[in-house]
């Protein structure tokens, strides 16, 4: 006679999370979400700061990129700070930084000045994502850590429609002249508010409380990134997230001002208010990629459902660029392109996430991440510099991010498959 089975562990549903998780979840998703928002609105504010300032499109591309580089050294500096001090407190230093930049962006009065804040603002943005995805990631059940970690990436497109939104009601519909952008910046100060909850409401994850106070989390943590035990997966972090945010900032920065650009030059030669109309849908379609990743992660698994999503946004970029002249094909394909060109974001908080132990975690995630931003901050200025050149032309230019999009896909096989693996305390 066998003996009878063991029962099995009851499924972890979203009914078992507790309200301290989902305080957590909720701050994530609003620094997120703002972090957004204040970067995206000067992409949709490009081409009135150019007449505004009176620069080119190479300039507008290194004003981003300058955006970006700040950002990746500050994502580096807040995870090595988040496992210092905690990620609550990281969380709250980045989300006051750049929402302070953001009002003081608007007070600028020559593009030097607006560099300076831009490059202030970056930095602040840039550590927001560290603290942030480490917080749930060490606070919510593996179980459900794909699906977590999707409700908060999701978030970026909310901030995205926020960005737009506001761009359209300051520039064509309130009667706010050629200082519009002003107004715009200046609403970008409203996330500080967030910190006044984050500090009465939010605690900091055990697993980073059990390592502080055993001691761990005490000298250089690249020395153990670059450790014989993790410097395999340090190396290849860093190549994946260079290579999607390659792909994912040469294409999406200049996209708004594309749509906006005189059909002459190869853009759609819309207004921003009727532009906006296009890019909602295209970020709905975004919020949808996000939400989605994590169930379709658990379903048919995490590698699988990274390569399908990076490889048809390679083949529908080229596809939706060369569409610029019938804008009602525009518009049927931007939520396709929304929802394959940003829901793998969903995969890449948890996967850095589960790589490396406690003591290194945000260090690892902020290195592995922004690391990536310093290839990504080159993008928008290379979009730019070829946007110049006749013989290419932006169009021509923003398709080369097809290729980074399918090196990608090949890449994320050669990383260990980690997903609801326990992290590493």
């Amino acid at each position: 006679m066998t003996a009878p089975a063991a029962p099995s562990a009851p499924a972890i549903t979203f009914r078992d999370v507790t309200p301290a998780q989902w305080r957590t979840l909720i701050a994530a998703a609003a620094g997120w979400m703002f972090d957004s928002m204040d970067f995206l609105i000067y992409v949709m504010a490009i081409g009135r700061l150019q007449q505004y300032f009176g620069f080119d499109s190479a300039t507008a591309g290194l004003l981003a990129t300058i955006t970006l580089l700040t950002a990746a050294a500050g994502g580096l500096a807040f995870g090595v700070i988040a496992d210092k001090i905690g990620r609550v407190r990281a969380l709250s230093l980045t989300i006051i930084v750049y929402s302070v930049c953001s009002i003081g962006a608007a007070t600028s009065q020559s593009i030097v000045q607006l560099a300076v804040w831009r490059a202030l603002l970056g930095f602040g943005m840039g550590g927001e994502w560290a603290a942030g995805g480490v917080l749930v990631s060490e606070t919510w059940p593996a179980a459900l850590r794909n699906k977590a970690t999707s409700i908060v990436q999701s978030a970026w497109a909310i901030g995205a429609i926020l960005a737009a939104g506001l761009a359209g009601l300051f520039f064509d519909v309130l009667p706010l002249g050629n200082e519009a952008w002003r107004w715009l910046f200046a609403v970008g100060a409203l996330p500080s508010l967030l910190v006044l909850w984050l500090q009465r409401r939010v605690e900091e994850p055990e697993l980073w409380k059990a390592n502080r106070d055993a001691g761990k989390l005490k000298g250089n943590p690249y020395k153990v990134l670059f450790g014989p035990e993790l410097r395999k997966r340090t190396l290849l972090a860093c190549t994946l997230s260079s290579l999607l945010l390659f792909a994912y900032w040469g294409l999406f920065t200049w996209l708004p001002n594309l749509l906006a650009s005189p059909i002459e030059k190869g853009g759609a030669g819309m207004t921003i208010v009727k532009s906006v109309a296009f890019i909602v849908p295209m970020q709905l379609g975004a919020f949808a990629g996000y939400l989605s990743f994590g169930p379709l992660a658990d379903k048919f698994g995490r590698r699988r459902t990274f390569a399908a999503f990076t490889i048809t946004a390679a083949l529908v970029v080229p596809v939706y660029l060369r569409l610029m002249s019938t804008p009602s094909l525009l518009f049927i394909l931007g939520p396709v392109l929304g929802f394959v060109g940003h829901g793998y974001w969903s995969m890449l908080g948890p996967l850095l996430s589960e790589l490396f132990p406690t003591a290194v975690r945000a260090s690892g995630q902020g290195l592995g991440y922004n690391s990536g931003r310093l290839a990504g901050a080159a993008a928008p200025y290379v979009m730019g510099v070829l946007a110049t050149i006749p013989s290419v032309g932006i169009v021509a230019a923003l398709g080369l991010t097809s290729v980074f999009f399918v090196a990608a896909a090949a890449l994320i096989y050669a990383i260990p498959d980690t997903s609801h693996a326990p992290l590493a305390s």
